[in-house]
C-alpha cells in the first residue's frame, strides 16, 4: 500500500481481492483435477511453491540490508515527490501495485489449496470440493477484510482522536501511535513465516531430510524436563534455516541468470 493515496486503499485492497477469489476459482478445479489426473504433479508444485516463498522472504532480506537506511529514506521521498507530480498516472502505478499483489497471492493461494487437498485426501470427491470452496472463500474474505481493517487503522485512530469523548480520543491516540510499530511487526513476522512455510514445505517433500529431522526432533525430547519443548521448537528452526538457505541460493541463482541475460541483451 506503500505510495497509495489514503482515499485509494480500500478500493486498491478489494481490487487485490477480488483478484484473489479469481485466482482460486482457477486453483480449486485445477487441483482437483491433478489430484486425479496426476496426483504425482502436487508436490513437485508444492515445492516450487514453497522456493518462491523462499526466494520471496530472502529478498526482502537482501533488498534491507543491502540498502543503507540514508538510501531507503532517499528512495521514500522520490516516492512522494513523484507520487505528488501531477503528470504521474496514478492509475497505472496502482495497477502495477495489484498485479504485482495478486502475482504472489496466487502463490500463496496454491500452497492454500494444495495442502488443504491433501488433508482430505482419504475424504470423498464431494468432500473435498466442499472443505476446498469453503476454505478458499474463509481465507478470501478473512485475509483481505483483515488487511482493510489494518490499512485504515491510522484513519480510524485519526477520527477517535478528535472525538469530544476522552476515552475514545485516547483510543484513537494510541492507535495512532501503535499503527507504525503493528506495520513493522507483521512485516518482520511475514518475512519469517516465507522462511518457515516455505521452508517447512521444502523438508517435507525430502523424505531423507524429513525423516532426519524427525528422528533428531525424537531424540531431543528425551532430553530432561527442557525435551518436550524442544522437541517442538527445533523442527520448525530447521525448516527455517532450510527456508533462508534456499532463499539465499535462488536470489544468487536468479540474480546471477538476470545480469547473465543483460550482458547477452
Amino acid at each position: 500500500m506503500t505510495g497509495v493515496q489514503p482515499n485509494r486503499e480500500l478500493p486498491v485492497v478489494w481490487s487485490v481481492a477480488q483478484g484473489s477469489f479469481i485466482n482460486k476459482v482457477i486453483l480449486v478445479p485445477t487441483a482437483l483435477a491433478l489430484s486425479v489426473l496426476a496426483p504425482w504433479a502436487l508436490p513437485p508444485l508444492l515445492m516450487i511453491g514453497g522456493t518462491f516463498l523462499c526466494y520471496e522472504g530472502f529478498e526482502k532480506l537482501a533488498h534491507k540490508f543491502l540498502h543503507s537506511k540514508e538510501e531507503e529514506d532517499a528512495h521514500h521521498a522520490e516516492v512522494v515527490e513523484a507520487l505528488a507530480d501531477p503528470t504521474i498516472d496514478i492509475v497505472a502505478v496502482e495497477k502495477e501495485k495489484i498485479a504485482g499483489a495478486i502475482r504472489t497471492d496466487f502463490i500463496l493461494s496454491a500452497e492454500i489449496v494444495v495442502i488443504t487437498l491433501g488433508t482430505v485426501a482419504q475424504e470423498s470427491f464431494q468432500v473435498q470440493v466442499g472443505v476446498l470452496i469453503g476454505i478458499s472463500l474463509i481465507m478470501t474474505v478473512g485475509v483481505y477484510g483483515l488487511v482493510a481493517g489494518i490499512v485504515k487503522l491510522d484513519d480510524a485512530g485519526l477520527y477517535l482522536s478528535k472525538k469530544a469523548d476522552q476515552f475514545q480520543s485516547t483510543i484513537g491516540k494510541y492507535l495512532l501511535l501503535g499503527a507504525p510499530y503493528l506495520m513493522k511487526g507483521l512485516s518482520i513476522i511475514g518475512t519469517a513465516a516465507m522462511f518457515l512455510v516455505g521452508g517447512g514445505i521444502i523438508t517435507h517433500g525430502i523424505e531423507v531430510l524429513y525423516k532426519g529431522i524427525k528422528e533428531l526432533a525424537y531424540d531431543l525430547g528425551k532430553i530432561g524436563t527442557v525435551g518436550p519443548a524442544l522437541e517442538a521448537i527445533v523442527p520448525t528452526l530447521i525448516d527455517g534455516v532450510v527456508g533462508l538457505i534456499v532463499g539465499a541460493i535462488t536470489v544468487a541463482v536468479v540474480t546471477l541468470a538476470g545480469r547473465m541475460f543483460k550482458g547477452k541483451t
